[in-house]
């Protein structure tokens, strides 16, 4: 975290610049990662997952005692805080849901618009820089809603070769069940290919570090369907001295969290003090 205080406009302007990433560069790294998965399957995901992840899995399929034992580990105050969550995304979502509505074009000739749920839907949950338990929330909750017949989970296990329980927890919560042991583009090539365990998905959802989107767009060009290139994040937030500091916090937390190349930025009024947090969360 760095503070600068009244930094003139030249500085502010060099400060607030986006980070920048050679895409092809990032492209050519990625697209050997999706060649092998397509090839070689799990084999592929368990040598990716030890080289890039640093974590030895034998099942890439999560069990229903791991998903279990995941919520002896979990405070009762954050089961509380994952619950109320669920609650508030699932009241939100909910009322977007419409009821059809034919009209009479002309004589005899009616028309209306029907939303039908995605058969099979891939969700794929970051877990590098920390476990983000939100985003199979947010996720999660909307596939339930539309009434998805089958959600699949990738998250990438932690050094111990398990998924955050934090990840796990709210699985279970919503009835998730297909949960892997797979991050990065690792994740979205067997998502969108299909392994022995894994099972190809009609669409992937999910944001990720500069691989996973560029493994995205990739697999975007084939024709896998995808919701969009997400990331990296960025947020700037102007205090003055009536602003909550739990509240600003929040707001820059939950972009910075998204990885090293997310920025986000604090200006306070009351004192012109410049903040910046880029890089170092």
């Amino acid at each position: 975290m760095k503070t600068i205080e009244y930094p003139t406009r030249k500085q502010a302007v060099e400060l607030l610049k986006r980070p920048v990433f050679n895409t092809d560069d990032i492209a050519a790294r990625v697209r050997p990662v999706l060649s092998e998965v397509k090839e070689h399957g799990d084999q592929a995901l368990i040598a990716f997952t030890e080289r890039f992840d640093h974590a030895r899995v034998a099942n890439i399929a999560v069990s229903t005692k791991e998903i279990a034992k995941a919520g002896e580990t979990i405070a009762p105050e954050l089961k509380e805080a994952i619950e109320q969550a669920r609650k508030n995304i699932e009241r939100f979502h909910a009322a977007q849901k419409i009821a059809e509505m034919p009209v009479e074009t002309a004589p005899g000739v009616i028309c209306w618009r029907k939303s039908l749920p995605i058969r099979r839907v891939g969700l794929y949950v970051p877990g590098g820089s920390s476990p983000l338990f939100s985003t199979l929330l947010m996720l999660g909750v909307p596939a339930k809603i539309a009434g998805c017949e089958d959600i699949i989970v990738c998250s990438p296990p932690q050094k111990d070769g398990k998924i955050a329980p934090e990840v796990l927890y709210a699985c279970d919560a919503l009835g998730i069940t297909k949960i892997y042991k797979a991050g990065g583009a690792q994740a979205v090539a067997a998502m969108a290919y299909g392994t022995k365990t894994i099972p190809a998905v009609d669409k992937i959802f999910g944001p990720g570090n500069q691989y996973v989107t560029a493994a995205k767009q990739i697999v975007s060009s084939e024709g896998i369907a995808i919701d969009l290139p997400a990331g990296p994040s960025e947020v700037m937030v102007i205090a003055d001295q009536t602003a909550r500091p739990a509240f600003v916090a929040a707001d820059l937390l939950s972009q910075a969290e998204h990885g090293p190349d997310s920025q986000v930025v604090l200006i306070t009024t009351s004192k012109t003090v410049f903040l910046e947090v880029q890089n170092e969360v």
